[in-house]
């Protein structure tokens, strides 16, 4: 399994094509709802290839000097299981420290909020996010 720090597009693309194959196939979320304004060109990815193919993303945004956001954190379905995803959001939190950032933040969908408090994670249940697809929780770890 290779781990790609995509910055350049061709890598980015990868972690579209993951997110496209495994969000808006599976949960019907439409390219306008899966693809926001945090994906720009200077967006950060992590991607996960095995051989050819991207299995598995992670995304990364500054919230502030101290705080980065880790979001649409996708593995391929028949992915799932392996320890990818945790790999991934790793790889991620590596990478946020090495930029200097001193915590992680993510929204968990409701109910898989224990695959991150596995990894460190606090959830802040009064902070519950009703999105147009799912419901999220509000979670933090420190990472620097």
């Amino acid at each position: 399994m290779e781990i790609i720090r995509a910055e350049k597009t061709a890598q980015q693309a990868g972690a579209y094509y993951v997110r496209i194959q495994a969000m808006a196939r599976k949960h019907h979320i439409s390219l306008d709802h899966e693809f926001d304004e945090h994906d720009t060109p200077d967006t950060k990815y992590i991607v996960l290839v095995d051989d050819y193919l991207p299995v598995a993303t992670c995304r990364l945004y500054p919230i502030d000097n101290e705080s980065i956001m880790l979001g649409r954190i996708v593995v391929l379905p028949e992915y799932r299981g392996k320890g990818i995803g945790r790999t991934a959001v790793a790889e991620a939190e590596k990478w946020a420290k090495e930029m200097g950032y001193k915590k992680a933040v993510l929204e968990s969908r409701e109910g898989k909020e224990g695959f991150y408090q596995k990894m460190g994670y606090v959830a802040d249940y009064s902070n519950v996010i009703h999105g147009e697809t799912f419901t999220c929780v509000h979670m933090e770890k420190v990472i620097g």
